[in-house]
């Protein structure tokens, strides 16, 4: 029971850093991290262990979803495919003003 109780605490921290890098953690998006953590106290108390490793799984293949979509978009736009670039490169610059010690500032948009 106590190695069940690790795997479940790896993959839910493992779930909520890829909701927070890749959904976001603006309080207009916190209802995905709080639903997370609903489910994962719920299953606690369910009795039956199956329960519990299917969630467990659905949680896992939902994590590597989440990290496989994005890097896939990331691949797409390294290699020029015709999509709207203007996000990554404001990343780009943004990293490469900071690793000089400056920071862009927001543009302003009416």
């Amino acid at each position: 029971m106590g190695s069940e109780v690790l795997q479940a605490a790896k993959v839910y921290r493992h779930l909520l850093k890829a909701v927070k890098k890749h959904i976001g953690k603006e309080d207009n998006k916190r209802h995905f991290s709080e639903y997370i953590t609903q489910e994962f106290r719920n299953n606690y108390e369910l009795s039956d262990p199956s329960a519990i490793q299917q969630k467990i799984k659905l949680a896992r293949n939902y994590t590597f979803l989440l990290n496989s979509v994005h890097h896939h978009k990331d691949l797409l736009f390294s290699y020029n495919i015709a999509v709207d670039r203007s996000d990554e490169m404001k990343r780009v610059l943004g990293k490469s003003a900071a690793s000089v010690g400056l920071q862009l500032p927001d543009v302003y948009q009416p």
